[in-house]
């Protein structure tokens, strides 16, 4: 089994013995993600339209095991695109309409599989996190058009689990208990996930 953690040197790719997830933090200036988890900052937003939309966004994310930040299960309605910066790898479960599910992996090691730039399709649950020994994870996710709060849909860690049972340990751990699972913006109201 190889080991997903990246070397302290300062080869492209590596981290520096400098950088670490609080000092991306303090440079970015990044911020908790409500209802997803995660630390995060919006790096840009396109013109809106007339209904209040951007044509598009950027985030820049930073996850971190130490810390308890992940990236909860949920949807959106359009494409997202996720790009890998620094640090250890993410591993992102995708659970596709027609009940597929299956692990992504974002990272620098391409040619063995991993990803620096991945696109989740709109209405794919998704969920992602670091790898298991990781310290932390820098990315950033872009939406075109762009990203409205509302646009957020969280899981229910049961629901989930009976429609996509080999995936059950995965959503378990992807899921945060007594998290509202919409924006308080929508119109039907905030739904809260119940205890796993």
């Amino acid at each position: 089994m190889s080991d997903h953690r990246q070397d302290t040197g300062t080869g492209p790719g590596v981290r520096g013995p400098d950088l670490t997830a609080k000092a991306l933090v303090d440079h970015y200036g990044l911020e908790p993600m409500p209802l997803e988890g995660g630390l995060f900052r919006r790096t840009w937003a396109g013109p809106q339209g007339p209904d209040g939309r951007p044509a598009g966004s950027s985030i820049v994310v930073l996850l971190s095991p130490e810390d308890g930040q992940f990236s909860a299960m949920h949807r959106l309605p359009a494409d997202e695109v996720w790009h890998f910066y620094l640090g250890d790898p993410v591993e992102l479960l995708l659970l596709g309409p027609d009940g597929d599910h299956r692990v992504e992996t974002l990272g620098h090691d391409v040619l063995g599989g991993q990803h620096v730039q991945f696109t989740v399709p709109g209405g794919t649950w998704m969920g992602g996190r670091v790898v298991p020994g990781g310290q932390w994870s820098l990315f950033g996710c872009t939406m075109a058009p762009g990203f409205l709060s509302s646009d957020y849909e969280g899981a229910d860690a049961g629901t989930l689990r009976e429609q996509y049972p080999g995936a059950a340990e995965l959503i378990t751990e992807l899921c945060r208990p007594g998290v509202p699972l919409r924006h308080p913006d929508r119109s039907e109201g905030t739904v809260t996930s119940p205890e796993v």
